[in-house]
C-alpha cells in the first residue's frame, strides 16, 4: 500500500527541522553520550533500545519539578507492573503551574459566542482558592473528583485543583445519560462532583439539572455538587441550586472556605491521576487508571518534541470532557503555551466557525478528528481562500485513520504548509504509539513516526515483527504511561484480558497495522472490526477511503455480517440530502472500492441508513452495529451519542437475502 506513496505532501527545510525541538533533543543526546545519531530513525531506534537513558534524559530536558527524582529510572521490567521512576515524588498540577506570569493560559470560546480568558498568575490564583475549598470540604490525597462539565476554564480549574491536592480526577461531558454517568462514576464513587447546570450544543441550550438531580440521588459517594454556571447566570444558578440535594454553586464554595496557600502534595510516580473510562459499548466502561509521572513525562515528550509545541504558541484541539484529548490538550500548560477551548458544535452556525477562531486567536497548532475533516471536505469549505490563517504550522488529527484524500484536502484547501500530523494511540494510554515528527515528510495515509521510547511494532499471526505488512500493533517492551490498572480489579485480571491475552508481556493494541519501509504507520482499523471474507483480513478503513471519494455519500459504516459459513461485506450509507441509492449509485460505490482495492473488499449488500451510531467522542461502533445485525444486545448504549441509531439496522430484509 504504501508504494504508491513515494512522494510526499510534506517535506520541512533544513533549516525548520534544525530549529525544532526534536531535532535540539537529537543534538543533545549525541553530545551527552557521545553518539553519532543521524536523524529521527536513528534516535528512535536509540530511545527503544537504550529506555532507561531515554526517559531520563526526557525528566531533564523537560525540567519535571519534583521533590525527589531517584536514582533508579526503572526498577520491575514487566508488563503489566513496570516501576519506573520508583523513587521519585512529585506532584502533576505543580509541573503545570510552574509559569505564573501575565501570559495568557486558558481561552475559553462557547458556541454562543462568549469569550473569556485567564493568565498564567490568574490561573494560579484560581486554582489556589478552589483547592482551599476541596480541602476544606475533605478531600484527601487518593480521593476521587468528578466533573459533568464542557471543555471550558473551570473544568481546568477543578482538575488541577484536584491533582495538587494528590486526589484523583475523572470526568465525562454534559451529553451523557443518566446511566452512562452512573456506569462510570458510580465504579469510582467520587466524594466531589463539579457539575454544569446547562450548556450550549447546536443552537440550542440544554438544561442538566433534571440530570444533576438525579446524579446525586443514584451516587452516594457525592457529599457536595457543586454547581457551575454556564447557561445561567451566577445568581439564576444560585437560586437554582437552592432545590438540589448536597449542592453548591461554585462562587459560594470557593467563597466559603479558609484562605490556604496553595501547596502541592508530592507523591509517587505511579500515584492515580486520572480515571477514564473505555467507550464501554460492550458492557460497562472499564475504569482506566493513569498515574501522575508517566502522564505528565509522555504528554511533554509529545507536546514538545513531537509537537515542537514551545510558549508562543496557541494550542487547540476540538474535543470534550469525556475524550483522553482533553486531558492531552490541558498538559500543554507544562509547555507554557496559550490553550483554546472550545465547547460546542465545530459546525455552528457555519462549516468554517472554528476557522473563524484560529484566525482570531492566532492558533499555531490546530488539533481535530479525522471524521471533522472529512465532513468540512463534503461541505465544500476551503478555509484556505476564506481565511489568513498565519500562524498555523501543525493540523493534527485522530479518533479514526485520516483518508488519503482527508491529507490531499488539507493541502489543497486548507494550507500548503503545514505539518499533517495524523495520531494514534487512545485512552488506553492517554497518549500516542504513533504520531507526527516535525522533522520527517508527510506521506498521503500514513501516520509520520513511532513515538520515542516506544517499542511500537507490528506483528504477524507468528509475533514476528513486519515491515510493510499488515498485523497487530503492538508495544514490546514497558514504557512509563501504561495504566497502573483498572479500578476495582483487584487481582488485575481485567487488566491482563485487556491487552495481554495474545502475546504475555506484550502491549497488544488492538489495531490492525502497518510499519511502512520509510517508518510511517498505517491504521486499517480496530483489529475486532476487521473483516474476514473469504478468510482474508480486511481493515474497515481501506473501505472508508474508497467510499469518501464518492460525491454522494456523507457518512459509511462497514461491518462483516456471518452469511452461509463465510463472511460477506456489508455497507450502510448515508447520502446527501435528496439523494436516493438507486442501482447506478451502488454500482459507482462498488466500481470505486474494486478499482482501487481487490475484489474482496466489494461489498455484497449496500444499504442506504438515517444515521450512524457513534460514541460520545464521535467514533463509529462497528461491533455495536455487527452485534445488531446479527441480533444480539448492544449492552451499553448509554456509551452512545445517537443510541436511537441502532434501530436502523435492525431486522433488515436485505440482510436476509442473497
Amino acid at each position: 500500500m504504501s508504494n504508491n506513496n513515494a512522494q510526499p505532501l510534506w517535506q520541512p527545510t533544513p533549516e525548520a527541522i534544525a530549529a525544532t525541538q526534536m531535532d535540539q533533543f537529537r543534538r543533545r543526546v549525541n553530545e551527552r553520550h557521545q553518539l553519532n545519531l543521524a536523524d529521527y530513525a536513528e534516535l528512535l531506534q536509540w530511545s527503544v533500545d537504550q529506555r532507561e537513558t531515554f526517559w531520563s534524559d526526557l525528566w531533564d530536558y523537560a525540567e519535571v519539578i519534583a521533590s525527589e527524582r531517584g536514582e533508579q529510572v526503572l526498577g520491575k521490567d514487566t508488563m503489566p507492573g513496570a516501576e519506573w521512576f520508583p523513587d521519585a515524588r512529585l506532584n502533576f498540577a505543580e509541573n503545570l503551574l510552574r509559569y505564573r506570569d501575565d501570559k495568557i493560559a486558558l481561552v475559553e470560546r462557547l458556541e454562543n459566542g462568549s469569550r473569556r480568558q485567564l493568565s498564567y498568575a490568574e490561573l494560579y490564583a484560581r486554582v489556589e482558592r478552589l483547592a482551599a475549598a476541596l480541602a476544606a470540604e475533605g478531600v484527601e490525597q487518593g480521593d476521587r473528583v468528578a466533573g459533568f462539565m464542557p471543555n471550558i476554564i473551570d473544568t481546568v480549574v477543578a482538575m488541577l485543583a484536584t491533582t495538587s491536592i494528590g486526589a484523583i480526577w475523572t470526568s465525562c461531558s454534559p451529553d451523557f445519560g443518566i446511566n452512562g454517568v452512573f456506569d462510570r462514576f458510580g465504579q469510582v464513587q467520587p466524594k466531589v462532583l463539579f457539575a454544569c447546570e446547562g450548556y450550549f450544543y447546536n443552537g440550542k441550550t440544554i438544561d442538566s439539572l433534571p440530570r444533576l438531580r438525579e446524579i446525586v440521588a443514584r451516587i452516594d459517594s457525592i457529599k457536595k455538587m457543586v454547581v457551575v454556571p454556564v447557561a445561567r447566570s451566577a445568581a439564576e444558578t444560585k437560586a437554582a441550586v437552592d432545590s438540589l440535594d448536597r449542592a453548591v454553586a461554585l462562587d459560594d464554595f470557593v467563597g466559603a472556605a479558609p484562605e490556604r496557600a496553595l501547596t502541592f502534595a508530592q507523591t509517587a510516580f505511579n500515584h492515580p491521576l486520572y480515571i477514564m473510562y473505555s467507550s464501554g459499548t460492550t458492557g460497562v466502561p472499564k475504569c482506566i487508571v493513569h498515574g501522575v509521572g508517566g502522564t505528565l513525562l509522555q504528554h511533554i515528550k509529545e507536546h514538545r518534541l513531537h509537537c515542537d509545541l514551545k510558549r508562543d504558541d496557541t494550542l487547540f484541539y476540538f474535543t470534550t470532557c469525556g475524550w483522553m484529548m482533553w486531558n492531552w490538550l490541558v498538559s500543554g500548560l507544562a509547555c507554557g503555551a496559550t490553550l483554546v477551548l472550545f465547547d460546542g458544535s465545530p459546525f455552528y452556525p457555519a462549516a468554517q466557525g472554528l476557522w473563524d477562531m484560529a484566525d482570531e486567536e492566532g492558533i499555531s497548532v490546530f488539533g481535530t478528528s479525522a471524521k471533522y475533516i472529512a465532513a468540512l471536505e463534503k461541505s465544500g469549505s476551503k478555509p484556505r481562500e476564506s481565511h489568513k490563517l498565519e500562524k498555523l504550522r501543525a493540523v493534527l488529527s485522530t479518533g479514526s485513520p485520516l483518508a488519503h484524500e482527508g491529507f490531499r484536502y488539507v493541502y489543497r484547501d486548507i494550507k500548503e504548509d503545514v505539518c499533517l500530523s495524523s495520531i494514534s494511540g487512545g485512552t488506553d494510554i492517554v497518549s500516542c504509539f504513533a504520531l507526527g515528527n516535525p522533522t520527517l515528510p508527510v506521506y498521503a495515509g500514513e501516520l509520520q513516526c513511532r513515538g520515542l521510547g516506544m517499542a511500537v511494532e507490528v506483528w504477524n499471526d507468528d509475533g514476528q515483527a513486519v515491515i510493510g505488512e499488515k498485523g497487530e500493533l503492538v508495544c514490546a517492551k514497558s514504557f512509563p504511561c501504561m495504566p497502573i490498572g483498572f479500578w476495582n480489579d483487584e487481582d488485575g485480571s481485567k487488566y491482563r484480558g485487556a491487552y495481554f491475552e495474545s502475546w504475555p508481556s506484550v502491549w497488544a493494541h488492538g489495531d490492525y497495522a502497518e510499519v511502512t519501509e520509510h517508518g510511517g504507520v498505517i491504521i486499517y482499523g480496530r483489529s475486532d472490526a476487521v473483516l474476514n471474507p473469504g478468510g482474508v483480513r480486511i481493515g474497515t478503513a481501506e473501505i472508508y477511503r474508497q467510499v469518501e471519494k464518492v460525491e454522494e455519500v456523507l457518512d459509511s459504516i462497514c461491518i462483516g455480517q456471518d452469511w452461509r459459513d463465510d463472511v460477506r461485506v456489508v455497507l450502510f450509507v448515508v447520502l446527501r440530502e435528496g439523494v436516493e441509492l438507486d442501482d447506478a449509485l451502488i454500482q459507482k460505490i462498488r466500481a470505486t472500492i474494486r478499482a482501487n482495492t481487490t475484489p474482496r473488499h466489494v461489498p455484497a449488500k449496500v444499504i442506504q441508513v438515517a444515521d450512524i451510531p457513534r460514541t460520545i467522542s464521535g467514533k463509529i461502533v462497528e461491533l455495536a452495529v455487527r452485534n445488531v445485525v446479527h441480533g444480539k444486545p448492544v449492552k451499553n448504549q448509554e456509551a452512545l451519542a445517537n443510541p436511537e441509531a441502532l434501530k436502523l439496522y435492525e431486522n433488515l430484509p436485505q440482510l436476509a437475502e442473497d
